[in-house]
């Protein structure tokens, strides 16, 4: 008898082994079984209603067999629905946020990544609350408003008291017309407790990858430290939960371990979150393998294709058509490019994974995590986004407003979320035009926001949002937001 339970709170229940090789098998006995296909994208594609889209989203078994799908034809259907998805969820908006490095110090030995205990050559360092606000500073000088804090586990270096003095640090720096709205969070799994404190300093989502689902490799690739404890890491969105975040924001590290193993996992992680607490993950992350200081990538044997690479992300956006997703510039622009329409919702831009990156004049590689692929500036990403049809948003009114967790979820799966999220998204990137935008940037954003006025539905909020954007133009800030 399966031990497999979604609704179980232990890590090897609602992430069972068993369940994700029979899933496996299945999906394998199937890749080519065009009616079962047929069926699966009937049901995952978005169905209008008189609220607007909704989407059922798929199960684990249902997206893996579409992951495990070889027929071309059915391919194209599956990214053309993807991005049908994404569209009827998310519109053509696309979030920006960047990057903060705290602190490298780290305890653990995780093999994959340059920060583990035994890398004796990389310099170690660790943010003041001083040097916090000049990174605070210099991102609000390139526009940015929603970061996402990172650093490595170490109780001593980094305990729980220093990163909620930074995230203090980082809302308490108001510079020219720049503020950070939203700091998400991602650091080591820690207790309901800790959770709550996290809560209560006013952070947004809670961010934690992780890495591999399949528990023998997991241990393999964390040798020593705390994160060696694989049911500890992985019941660690149960605890956020429990402390009362209701946003998380879930990832693996693709190239780590088979990748239709780690897609099934990941997929059985946001429905159990979804039969537990009644709310999936708020964000799906797609990192890959990259190279870093001592990161040797082709030492992974489990690396996937631009291609398969591109279908992954376009099975999540079926099977989880509400979650955001987020890409990185782990990713080239090229990659970039072509996940933005299968179903991406949310990149970095101007990005540096260094500590104290920003503040340097020329980007520093000794202390990066991993080589940045996409080193455009902000600006730079901004203006490729408009002019591939994208809308650069720098909204962080959701979590400003209390549309978090569940509330936010019921808005999304019954469509109404783009009811609020496209007037913000124009009213921002009005802002980000005024305050920091190039000449070029600037000209082709304000037609960008004429265009997309008129596409607003209700008249009301259309005249609002343009009066608002009137004010902007004309540096008189009131912060409105729907």
């Amino acid at each position: 008898m399966s031990l497999y339970n979604p609704k179980s709170l232990k890590a090897e229940e609602f992430i069972n082994d068993e369940e994700i090789r029979e899933t496996l098998a299945y999906a394998e006995a199937n890749k080519n079984n065009s009616e079962l296909i047929d069926q699966i994208l009937e049901k995952a594609r978005p169905k209008k209603t008189a609220l607007g889209h909704v989407c059922a989203g798929l199960t684990h078994r249902e997206a893996s067999v579409l992951l495990a799908c070889e027929i071309p034809e059915k391919i194209e259907k599956i990214y053309k629905i993807a991005e049908e998805i994404k569209l009827a969820f998310y519109g053509n908006r696309i979030v920006i946020f960047a990057p903060l490095y705290l602190s490298n110090y780290c305890v653990n030995g995780c093999v994959y990544c340059p920060y583990h205990m035994k890398n004796k050559h990389i310099p170690r360092k660790k943010l003041t609350q001083e040097e916090v606000r000049a990174e605070v500073t210099a991102l609000q000088d390139m526009g940015h408003k929603r970061l996402a804090i990172e650093a490595g586990e170490d109780p001593v270096n980094n305990p729980l008291e220093y990163i909620l003095d930074c995230i203090q640090t980082i809302y308490s720096v108001h510079h020219k017309n720049g503020d950070i709205r939203r700091v998400n969070v991602n650091i080591a799994a820690t207790t309901v407790e800790n959770y709550r404190r996290l809560k209560e300093a006013g952070i947004g989502t809670y961010i934690l990858f992780q890495e591999t689902y399949h528990k023998e490799s997991y241990l393999r690739l964390h040798p020593t430290g705390p994160k060696h404890d694989y049911a500890y890491h992985t019941e660690a969105m149960d605890r956020a939960m429990q402390g009362g975040i209701d946003d998380v924001g879930l990832g693996v590290l693709f190239g780590l371990e088979m990748y239709k193993y780690e897609f099934a996992g990941l997929i059985m992680h946001a429905e159990h979150l979804e039969a537990v607490h009644g709310v999936g993950p708020h964000t799906i992350s797609v990192p890959r393998v990259k190279r870093a200081d001592d990161i040797d990538p082709t030492s992974f044997d489990n690396g996937i294709d631009d291609d398969t690479f591109a279908k992954i992300t376009a099975c999540i956006r079926l099977a989880v058509p509400y979650t955001g997703m987020i890409i990185s510039t782990r990713e080239t622009q090229e990659v970039r490019s072509k996940l933005l329409r299968l179903g991406i919702s949310q990149v970095s831009g101007g990005s540096r994974t260094s500590v104290g990156g920003y503040t340097e004049e020329e980007r520093p590689h000794d202390t990066e995590q991993f080589d940045v692929s996409d080193q455009r500036s902000l600006d730079e990403v901004v203006c490729w986004l408009m002019k591939n049809g994208h809308i650069p948003s720098f909204c962080t009114a959701c979590y400003r407003e209390g549309r978090t967790g569940d509330r936010f979820m019921s808005l999304c799966k019954n469509g109404q979320i783009l009811n609020c999220c496209h007037p913000n998204a124009l009213m921002t990137l009005s802002e980000y035009l005024e305050d920091y935008a190039s000449e070029e940037t600037k000209k082709i954003g304000y037609e960008m926001i004429e265009k997309e006025l008129k596409c607003i539905p209700k008249k009301k909020v259309r005249e609002l949002a343009m009066q608002n954007i009137s004010d902007i133009k004309n540096s008189n800030r009131r912060d409105f937001r729907f």
